[in-house]
């Protein structure tokens, strides 16, 4: 008796381990792991996105504890005794294997539904967006050409670029890369979409909170990848006015992405070299 007590508690240790070190592998935090930590969403389309992440990790907490507690029973309940008969062997069983192919069958086709739905919904564009920003990839930095407005920004020297967005007006971006594969990622979207050489990739949101955000590359495009940060400033119109204005009056006209401005970017990428800034 004392035995198969001393049997059931290693049991029990043994897998309390394994699930503490699985969990703290993953490097995440408890509101990471069980809650669904995530940024503030700052567009019309985080409420959407957001959902969508915690069904998905909802359904896979609840296929991951009905898995582990059926493997744990069978651990327990079916172990190897001492004396005890061999089991009856069976070659199949009709019942459990119609479960084990309809019912995994069954999340893939509501996953598959929820993610499409979603997925549709969030690339939708409009008609006639409010505002379309060409946002330029290049190693290692970014342009933003503000293209109702006819002008461009691609920062200074030891200053990260900055793009600026209207509060509750939609804005379409239209990603391109003269180089490599690049990923625009501001996180506080919820959302980030690669940029590919020789082709345009498009989305549209709506800001709906005014503030600073941290935007980055998300894909891995050579040396300097990690130096490709630039901030998101959602402000007012009149905010955003003046700043096209701003821009207009320094000479930053036309459309940056010809041979000439990335010419020039490339300049200040060495000043920002030169003089140890890192942007």
């Amino acid at each position: 008796m004392g035995s198969t007590r001393s049997s059931r508690r290693r049991i029990v240790l043994g897998v309390g381990g394994a699930a503490a070190v699985m969990l703290s592998a993953t490097g995440c935090t408890a509101n990471e792991a069980f809650f669904f930590d995530m940024p503030e969403g700052v567009t019309n389309l985080t409420d959407r996105i957001r959902h969508l992440w915690e069904g998905a990790w909802i359904a896979a907490w609840a296929v991951g504890v009905l898995t582990w507690a059926l493997i744990i029973y069978a651990i327990i309940v079916y172990r190897r005794r001492r004396g005890a008969p061999t089991p009856v062997q069976t070659r199949y069983n009709l019942p459990i294997e119609i479960m084990y192919t309809v019912a995994p069958l069954i999340m893939i086709l509501g996953l598959f539904f929820f993610s499409t739905r979603d997925q549709l919904a969030i690339q939708e564009l409009s008609p006639e967006p409010d505002n379309t920003v060409n946002v330029v990839a290049f190693r290692w930095s970014w342009g933003f050409n503000y293209l109702d407005e006819q002008v461009y920004d691609v920062g200074t020297p030891g200053q990260r670029p900055t793009l600026w967005l209207p509060v509750d007006e939609s804005v379409r971006f239209e990603l391109t890369s003269p180089d490599v594969n690049h990923s625009f990622w501001v996180p506080q979207f919820l959302y980030k979409m690669d940029v590919i050489p020789g082709r345009v990739n498009r989305f549209e949101v709506t800001p709906t909170k005014e503030g600073t955000y941290a935007g980055k590359c998300a894909e891995l495009c050579g040396v300097d990848h990690s130096r490709m940060l630039f901030d998101v400033r959602v402000v007012s119109r009149a905010q955003y006015a003046a700043h096209m204005a701003e821009l207009r009056a320094k000479g930053q006209t036309g459309v940056f992405g010809s041979d000439r401005e990335l010419e020039n970017a490339d300049n200040v990428e060495k000043t920002q070299n030169q003089n140890g800034g890192r942007g």
